[in-house]
């Protein structure tokens, strides 16, 4: 069974759905690779104009499979997580995430690097990657651009889960709606883009990124190094330790 499901809706919308619903989409690189892939396939076929984000089960997605960074070289898993995030945010497609249950580091990352974000009621999200030893460094990327200072501290410093109205009430999401129709939405979504010229929105994407003091990718490369760092740290050791052993951390030692 893929662990990226891939739907081409209609002949301009391709709908990709993470799934691992039994590790609630935890990011592997298995599933980063093929979800890539999917992304760069669609963006070549010049009929396709929306990307469409969902995760398969109770959680859009949980973030980094922490069992299996352990046994990986974290170089290896970064690069991966930084490859994904391009992918999504550097497509001529427009994104759209719709979210539910749960969107959490890596998870929250994805949803970012997205167009849209929108969510089902009672979504949590979250950046506990200092709970872990860790810097959100990636995430941070894409959160700086949608998110005022303080909002922005709160999230990666406090490390504590928000409620969707909290994130949309931030910018960190588009819209907060029953879970029921989350579907409706994304496609009310799909067809309103779809009203624009193709060039016109493609433009429009470039147009903003060309504005931004720095590049995505030039953020991202930035971004990588500090990831890296703290992911060889003795506090990370630690942090991904007591996750994976359901205990609470030991940062004295």
């Amino acid at each position: 069974m893929p662990v990226v499901l891939v739907e081409k809706q209609t002949p301009q919308i391709t709908v990709l759905t993470l799934n691992r619903p039994e590790r609630r989409n935890a990011l592997t690189i298995e599933l980063m690779t093929e979800l890539t892939a999917a992304i760069e396939s669609a963006g070549t076929d010049p009929k396709q104009r929306i990307l469409i984000l969902r995760g398969a089960g109770k959680a859009f997605c949980t973030g980094l499979d922490l069992e299996e960074a352990v046994k990986v070289d974290p170089q290896i898993t970064a690069e991966n997580v930084a490859r994904t995030l391009l992918a999504l945010a550097e497509t001529r497609l427009v994104t759209i995430a719709m979210v539910h249950g749960a969107a959490v580091a890596g998870g929250a990352g994805l949803m970012s690097a997205c167009d849209f974000a929108i969510a089902a009621e009672r979504t949590r999200f979250g950046y506990p990657e200092v709970r872990r030893g860790l810097v959100a460094s990636l995430v941070m990327t894409f959160l700086r651009r949608q998110l005022r200072e303080r909002d922005l501290r709160e999230l990666l410093l406090a490390s504590e889960l928000i409620s969707a109205e909290r994130a949309r009430e931030i910018g960190l999401v588009n819209r907060v709606i029953p879970a029921d129709e989350l579907e409706k939405e994304a496609q009310k979504i799909a067809a309103a883009v779809l009203q624009g010229a193709p060039g016109a929105i493609s433009n429009s994407k470039r147009l903003m990124e060309e504005l931004c003091s720095t590049s995505v990718r030039e953020d991202v490369d930035l971004a990588l190094r500090h990831h890296l760092e703290a992911r060889e740290s003795a506090e990370a050791k630690e942090g991904i330790a007591a996750f994976n052993e359901k205990r609470p951390p030991n940062w004295l030692s």
